[in-house]
């Protein structure tokens, strides 16, 4: 019966890696009641101590699937075709101020455009960083912003090795290899980060900005890390307007990686705000080579 004191926490996104991972944590840390909401119910019965349905473009949906609960989490999906993630944001936080959530974390981006003074456009960073007045305006009683690295993930999912004119195989990007200016994380972590946030509202719930942080590296650090464990992956450097026109989304791409090397991915020196995401997180999260050991298959020679 005890479970009937827990404090519900509303996670949006659950069947997303982010949202996933934030579920799994919150149910491990066993603190609180897990919602998980999404718009397919009956597809995810299992998923949470309680699935609801909601639908961020629906906020009519929001009323019920919030009802009662003490903390939000929210991430939108920039790369999904017709999304307005202001307008997905502003539905969540208005329907999580009528449903009176304490607790609201985003997960939120870099301001691209405030870092370098508008010199480089990358919209899904700094679109996400908007919200943030959003969230702030909310006048929750706590309020925290969970920021996203560059998924290790990429390496295997969209930014995979490819097939080279070389023969290689490897990578050809618009980014000098020699630049430290990634920072990294295994995506399935970052609801660590959030499970440690909704736990200690009073340590970083008045706007703190907490990034899962695993590794900052420089592209011929992963190449190398890589090939230290039985790969044999190439790197080339390639002019981005040549980048650009390669697959549709690679100009955003593009900039993204000229951003990076530029400022680096979080921006500006975030040491603190990673010690501070550590702290909440209870643990330090997985470096690349940990990761890569154990989900970069090395492909045997035939």
């Amino acid at each position: 019966m005890a479970n009937l004191n827990k404090k519900i926490i509303a996670v949006f996104g659950a069947t997303g890696l982010q949202g996933g991972g934030v579920v799994r944590a919150l149910r491990a840390n066993g603190q609180f009641k897990v919602r998980a909401v999404t718009r397919n119910p009956d597809k995810h019965r299992d998923l949470a101590d309680e699935v609801v349905a909601g639908d961020l473009d629906r906020p009519e949906t929001l009323k019920a699937a919030l009802a009662g609960a003490h903390g939000v989490f929210l991430v939108t999906n920039f790369w999904q075709p017709g999304t307005d993630e202001g307008k997905q944001a502003l539905a969540a936080v208005r329907a999580a101020k009528e449903a009176g959530i304490q607790h609201f974390i985003w997960s939120t981006l870099p301001n691209v455009e405030a870092i370098t003074g508008g010199e480089f456009d990358v919209p899904h960073f700094t679109g996400k960083a908007k919200i943030e007045r959003i969230v702030r305006e909310g006048g929750f009683a706590n309020r925290t912003f969970v920021v996203a690295p560059f998924y290790y993930q990429n390496l295997i999912g969209m930014m995979a090795p490819q097939k080279q004119a070389d023969g290689t195989v490897g990578w050809m990007l618009p980014l000098d290899p020699a630049v430290r200016a990634i920072h990294m994380g295994d995506i399935s972590e970052l609801g660590h980060i959030v499970a440690g946030a909704f736990a200690h509202p009073d340590q970083v719930g008045n706007g703190a900005h907490l990034p899962l942080v695993g590794d900052f590296l420089s592209f011929n650090e992963i190449v190398v890390t890589l090939n230290r464990q039985g790969h044999k992956f190439s790197f080339k450097q390639v002019p981005a307007e040549l980048f650009a026109s390669a697959f549709p989304g690679a100009a955003e791409i593009a900039n993204m990686l000229a951003y990076f090397q530029a400022h680096t991915y979080l921006g500006s020196d975030s040491r603190e705000q990673i010690a501070l995401a550590n702290t909440a997180m209870g643990r330090q999260p997985t470096r690349f080579s940990s990761w890569a050991k154990a989900n970069f298959p090395v492909l045997e020679a035939a």
